[in-house]
């Protein structure tokens, strides 16, 4: 008998002893996983086929790295700074065996960095791509952009125009990657 993932025991392993963190953490992964799924289920219709259990997993888990950042706003008291939660993640879930777990970890970031913009911006992550490759990774990528884990924001849905004003801070070219992912995943809201 196949032993399913649980995130949520994953999660506990590393935030039972900050549940400030554990909250804002779980709020955030089960509004960015509801969407995606939602999403995932409408591509379903469609015709595609994304990995449903792996996008319920994979979205509840994205950002279990962030605890060892120092992000005091959520309850985060770590060393090193946030823009590392997705690498530290990923080397978490590497190793308990889940790599392509841990790729959504590292590849989230906005709609995802460049080696040369990593570079460039002298950022302190590794120097290689880091951007979303499979659907699923896409699909989780976009639905994150819409939810914040400030708890003064976490009950609200960012806009559409909210999310693009966010994303040209970082050039015209993250928005057209919104852009497109929005055609694709939700063509009913881009109306």
């Amino acid at each position: 008998m196949e032993t399913r993932l649980k995130p949520a025991d994953l999660i506990d392993r590393y935030y039972l002893s900050n549940l400030t963190a554990r909250t804002i953490l779980l709020d955030h992964s089960r509004r960015v996983s509801r969407r995606a799924l939602k999403i995932a289920r409408s591509l379903c219709r469609r015709g595609q086929n994304p990995d449903l259990q792996f996008i319920a997993e994979a979205a509840m888990l994205h950002d279990i790295g962030m605890i060892f950042t120092n992000a005091p706003d959520i309850g985060c008291h770590g060393e090193v700074p946030y823009l590392q939660h997705g690498i530290i993640g990923a080397r978490l879930l590497e190793g308990l065996g889940l790599p392509a777990h841990a790729r959504v970890c590292e590849r989230h970031t906005g709609v995802g960095l460049t080696a040369a913009e990593i570079e460039q911006a002298n950022l302190p992550l590794p120097r290689r791509n880091l951007l979303p490759e499979t659907l699923e990774e896409k699909i989780i990528c976009y639905a994150d952009l819409f939810y914040s884990k400030d708890p003064d924001k976490s009950n609200l849905v960012k806009s559409i125009d909210k999310v693009r004003k966010q994303l040209k801070g970082f050039g015209r070219d993250k928005v057209i990657v919104f852009d497109r992912w929005l055609a694709d995943f939700e063509p009913e809201e881009g109306c």
